[in-house]
C-alpha cells in the first residue's frame, strides 16, 4: 500500500505563489506516476498536472506555463509550484499516486483559496 501526506495549501492573493507537497510512503518502489487533481465546489475533480516514473510531465490547459509539477525521487515527493495564481485556481487540491502493487492512491486534499 502507499500512503499520501500533502501540505503546502494555503490563503494567497491573486498574483501570488504557492507550492504544494506530497510525500509517500509504503510501496513506492512501485509508483509509476504521480499527479495534482483539483475540486472546486460544484465541479468535477479534475487533471492538473502529472509527471510520470521517467520524469515526462503533462499538464491542463489552464495551469501551463503557470504551474510546474516536480518530484524528489530521493524523498518520494512530488511537488506542484503554482505561480501567477488566480481566483479561479481555488479549489481544494489531490495528490494522485499510481502504481504498479497498489493501483490508485489519493491524498486527503489540501485547500489552495486565491483571493481577488
Amino acid at each position: 500500500q502507499v500512503q499520501l501526506v500533502e501540505s503546502g495549501g494555503g490563503l494567497v492573493q491573486a498574483g501570488g505563489s504557492l507550492r504544494l507537497s506530497c510525500a509517500a510512503s509504503g510501496s513506492v518502489f512501485s509508483i509509476v506516476a504521480m499527479g495534482w487533481y483539483r475540486q472546486a465546489p460544484g465541479k468535477q475533480r479534475e487533471l492538473v498536472a502529472v509527471i510520470i516514473s521517467g520524469g515526462s510531465t503533462n499538464y491542463a490547459d489552464f495551469v501551463k506555463g503557470r504551474f510546474t509539477i516536480s518530484r524528489d525521487n530521493a524523498k518520494n515527493t512530488v511537488y506542484l509550484q503554482m505561480n501567477s495564481l488566480k481566483p479561479e485556481d481555488t479549489a481544494v487540491y489531490y495528490c494522485n499516486v499510481a502504481s504498479n502493487n497498489s493501483g490508485v492512491t489519493w491524498g486527503q486534499g489540501t485547500q489552495v483559496t486565491v483571493s481577488s
